[in-house]
């Protein structure tokens, strides 16, 4: 037998192959499992090199669809999503999730398709400048120009948006850069490096204020469970007996059962929350941004309070709130060497407990009527630690985070920063794909639901075992509620009673689905959610007129708290 050329060998080794190939096989060898997508003209020499792949492709049936469920993934996981879909249109359609998992910080890899390299800058057809529409809103954005720079380029983009503060990086591909012959060689990525370490005088500063606080307040923000840092803010908690809040992102970072945790601060934040935070003289932020929701009325926000702000991000420190002390680095180390040894705030403490009580929600509403927040209290509770709940944005929104019982903060999925409708299915249907044996369940609105209900056919077409419990009451409640109270009840644009019957929509789509109309309806229809293998929906009709209370108004301090 003739030897072969060492040249032709070398070859061999290197494995030639495509740029769309490469692609694939280098997620596949970053150890990517899913992807989520829909493919076109520029993407698609992508979905021919993923026939015969180990990547499991989910077909959504709308590329926003796609953003948001790999947001749901990386959010359980702590790993980057990946979500791909072609040029133009499928590339703007997948803005509203990226921007999504950029003010909630969360890693994802987002590959477009886009015109040969040729025709950029031509307006081709299906062209747009995706690179620039995503600057304000990735970590990073990268155009491949060269096949043989795909893996590196893909490689990089995970290792950006996962390291440090984690975000969305996006990867343009060209067509003609996927279709072009390369050698492709197998490299490992670098190693993610180890978070930095909080300077040893900072810790000594924060002490110092502790060690003097009489009525002090852990303040928990979302970078507590994107650094990994959840045990030992728990840990923190029970060392110290401090009472502490949480943002929406940090809602399950405390142990719901936790004497001390007084619940979500802000505008619709429990009232003993909020009274600790103003009556408080040392704020402890940990992972949190001073966000408006959280805050009110910025300057009577925590008046008396010296401040300690612990982040990783070093942009965070200081940017709406002068500190007294700044912790920049690693959360779950500076947490650690964060011990003060006995605090005298037991009246502090005792103070607080007693407000818990005094102000805990009551559920005896009056009327046969279904009770939202009673029924995700009881649904919350019967489903117990493996309840992981996708929430859309509305009413439904703070509801889930008032009345919902979460042991953990991953379990709690909802856009935060960006209030996106339309969140709650995708986000739902990654979940219970990623989480299969726990009870994830989406809780939306009757306007949410309609901004991607065509996902009941995703749901459907893979058998997702989601639960959806939709709270129908036939307006936008949430505009509702503020044209009520601040808008003279002009109400403008909100009516939604020409909704369809949403249990005959999803039936049409081959999904178990049911109605209930009064209270004694519930317990059947939490058993019949969590018992279900496959996807349901659960639609719920609730008072229209019902409001979320408390509420902070806007322009005012958290101190100023309107009750029904």
């Amino acid at each position: 037998m003739t030897a072969l050329p060492a040249a032709e060998i070398d070859a061999q080794a290197r494995q030639l192959m495509t740029g769309a190939h490469a692609v694939v096989r280098t997620l596949e060898d970053l150890g990517v499992r899913r992807i989520f997508g829909y493919p076109g003209g520029a993407i698609m020499p992508v979905y021919d090199a993923l026939v015969g792949s180990k990547l499991e492709h989910i077909l959504v049936r709308h590329e926003q669809a796609a953003s948001f469920a790999a947001d749901a993934q990386a959010r359980l996981t702590g790993k980057a999503g990946v979500c791909l879909a072609t040029s133009g249109p499928g590339a703007t359609n997948l803005l509203t999730g990226i921007a999504n998992a950029y003010m909630d910080s969360v890693p994802m890899v987002i590959l477009t398709g886009q015109v040969p390299s040729t025709l950029m800058g031509t307006d081709a057809f299906q062209e747009v400048d995706v690179f620039g529409m995503s600057l304000p809103v990735v970590k990073h954005s990268m155009i491949v120009r060269h096949a043989e720079d795909i893996p590196a380029t893909i490689r990089e983009a995970f290792e950006i948006a996962e390291e440090g503060r984690p975000g969305p990086v996006l990867v343009d591909l060209p067509k003609d850069t996927l279709q072009a012959s390369m050698a492709f060689e197998t490299a490992m990525s670098a190693p993610t490096p180890a978070p930095s370490r909080a300077s040893d005088d900072s810790i000594e500063e924060a002490l110092s204020l502790l060690r003097a606080a009489r009525r002090p307040v852990l303040y928990m923000g979302g970078g507590i469970a994107l650094g990994h840092a959840v045990e030992a803010a728990r840990d923190f908690m029970a060392r110290t007996g401090i009472p502490t809040v949480a943002t929406l992102k940090a809602i399950g970072c405390a142990h719901p059962d936790a004497q001390n945790y007084l619940g979500m601060l802000g505008m619709h934040g429990t009232r003993a929350a909020n009274m600790a935070v103003q009556e408080s003289d040392l704020l402890i932020c940990c992972g949190a941004r001073f966000d408006d929701r959280a805050t009110g009325k910025p300057d009577q926000f925590a008046p008396h309070a010296r401040i300690i702000h612990m982040d990783l991000d070093n942009a965070e420190i200081g940017k709406l709130r002068g500190v007294d002390a700044a912790i920049r680095g690693d959360l779950q180390d500076a947490l650690a060497r964060l011990d003060a040894g006995y605090l005298a705030i037991d009246s502090w403490r005792t103070l607080c407990r007693n407000r818990k009580q005094e102000f805990a929600f009551s559920y005896d509403a009056p009327g046969s009527g279904i009770y939202a927040p009673g029924l995700l209290k009881e649904l919350s509770e019967t489903a117990g630690d493996d309840f992981i709940a996708a929430c859309d944005v509305g009413q439904h929104q703070m509801w889930v985070a008032q009345h919902c019982r979460f042991a953990r903060p991953e379990n709690h999925l909802t856009s935060a920063g960006l209030g996106a409708m339309g969140y709650g299915l995708p986000a739902g249907i990654g979940a219970a794909l990623e989480r299969p044996d726990s009870k994830v369940v989406t809780v939306t609105g009757d306007g949410s639901i309609m901004m991607n209900i065509q996902e009941l056919a995703t749901a459907r077409r893979y058998g997702v075992p989601i639960r959806i419990l939709l709270l129908d009451n036939a307006s936008l409640g949430l505009v509702r509620q503020w044209q009520e109270l601040f808008f003279d009840q002009n109400f403008s644009e909100i009516d939604l009673y020409d909704n369809p019957d949403f249990a005959e929509v999803a039936r049409s789509f081959g999904v178990e689905a049911f109605t209930i109309h009064s209270r004694d309806e519930v317990p059947g229809a939490i058993e019949r959610l969590l018992n279900a293998t496959g996807p349901i929906l659960a639609h719920c009709l609730i008072d229209p007129r019902e409001n979320v209370w408390p509420l902070v108004p806007p322009g005012k301090s958290n101190a100023e708290m309107m009750e029904d």
